[in-house]
């Protein structure tokens, strides 16, 4: 169930953003705008850039500063005047209370994060916007739980949801979906990003959360293909239902989620979202037209930005495949044999029927273990009570006895 929002203490936060590119600077200007309007948070908002060079001359950082413009990552967009672009890690946060992490996950290496546990300030908590999965031993991790252990247990909540960068930066309605493991996170993180315009909703699943948002792109591979060949929205809605039933499937299989979190913007708002207009479907509609190769497509239409979802996709499919379940996703392993095998197109649409491939995963309200466990105590606690029902009888019967010898009764029998 969402919570409630919750009282925050007069404490100033120190926020930092860690990570400069189009969503970083998106998040920005929504941060920035709540900083400079609450008193608990401190005004001034430190984003953490890549110290590169610009053709224009000068660096990314000094480009930010001087005009308030991101002009390589979300041109077109201005960033409020309390957003100061800081190329050295340390210096952007140090003493910082609140680190918002936007570093694409290829880039999230464990130097940054020693790097800010050792500057920010010792009671800091953390969000992760950062979509993907790891995988250890051939199955998935969630980042979160990393991140929290390189950074010495520090809480660590997602944020996810139907955000495209340019029209967060645009200033555009949209919603996100804050999953929380410390409910005292909630009310901080709800001051710092939620606006009348993009309206934050917290959940106590930060796992349900941050899976919504690493396996979305999956399905909008599909939603991308199906715009290629031409088909309409019957098709098209189609697969995003069945993608969507098999991302709670696969949540299901490798970890313990609330199905309720699939219906906040982190599930089916983003779903929706990116099979309609994320960039991952328009690479994937240029494959069909174009015949060219994935690298080809990442310079010509994302400048040369990587789409980050092509590798996770097949760790995905090879922790099907090592785990025996690759059948129950016949939908995953279409656009995977499409995307890498060279399979035609057209087979997006050639999927089993649902009665002959539709297997329910069997969840349980409560461990097998636990559920003997509870079976073992009410079948004791029976025999407990038989037995009490066995020593009252016996008392009364001794009670009728001894009753009768003393009033030498000679009539009437004692019943047991």
């Amino acid at each position: 169930m969402p919570s409630k929002p919750l009282k925050v203490t007069n404490f100033s936060h120190r926020v930092c953003i860690v990570g400069g590119g189009s969503w970083g600077t998106a998040i920005a200007t929504v941060v920035a705008e709540n900083c400079s309007r609450h008193p608990q948070l401190l005004s001034r908002v430190t984003m953490w850039v890549h110290d590169e060079e610009m053709p224009a001359g000068g660096t990314l950082a000094s480009s930010i500063n001087a005009s308030h413009y991101n002009q390589k990552y979300l041109p077109g967009v201005r960033l409020p005047d309390n957003v100061v672009a800081e190329p050295d890690l340390e210096r952007a946060a140090h003493g910082a209370t609140l680190l918002v992490l936007v570093v694409p996950v290829e880039y999230l290496s464990r130097g940054i994060l020693v790097r800010l546990l050792e500057n920010a300030a010792p009671n800091c908590r953390a969000v992760s916007l950062i979509k993907g999965l790891l995988f250890e031993d051939g199955k998935p991790a969630l980042i979160s739980k990393w991140v929290e252990k390189e950074l010495q247990g520090m809480d660590v909540s997602v944020l996810m949801g139907a955000n495209i960068a340019s029209e967060v930066g645009a200033g555009q309605f949209c919603e996100a979906t804050l999953g929380c493991n410390d409910p005292k996170a909630g009310p901080i993180w709800q001051l710092v990003f939620n606006l009348e315009r993009f309206r934050i909703n917290v959940v106590m699943d930060a796992a349900g959360v941050e899976l919504c948002g690493a396996l979305k792109n999956i399905v909008a591979l599909g939603a991308g293909f199906c715009d290629g060949l031409g088909y309409g929205a019957n098709t098209k809605a189609a697969i995003v239902r069945i993608g969507l039933e098999e991302m709670m499937r696969f949540c299901r299989i490798f970890f313990r989620v609330d199905t309720s979190t699939f219906f906040e913007s982190c599930g089916v708002a983003e779903l929706i979202a990116s099979a309609y207009g994320g960039r991952t479907r328009k690479v994937a509609s240029a494959f069909v037209t174009t015949g060219k190769s994935w690298q080809q497509l990442e310079v010509e239409l994302l400048g040369g930005q990587k789409l980050q979802d092509m590798q996770r996709f097949k760790d995905v499919m090879a922790a099907l495949k090592k785990h025996g379940v690759e059948d129950k996703f016949p939908l995953f392993s279409k656009i995977y044999r499409i995307a890498y095998e060279n399979a035609p197109c057209e087979e997006i649409v050639k999927l089993p029927e649902r009665v002959a491939w539709r297997q329910k995963v069997k969840t349980r309200i409560v461990p097998r273990w636990l559920a003997v466990l509870l079976a073992v105590i009410v079948v004791i606690a029976a025999l407990y009570v038989y037995a009490a029902w066995l020593d009252i009888r016996a008392l009364e019967y001794g009670a009728c006895r001894t009753m009768k010898a003393l009033n030498g009764a000679e009539h009437g029998t004692c019943k047991w």
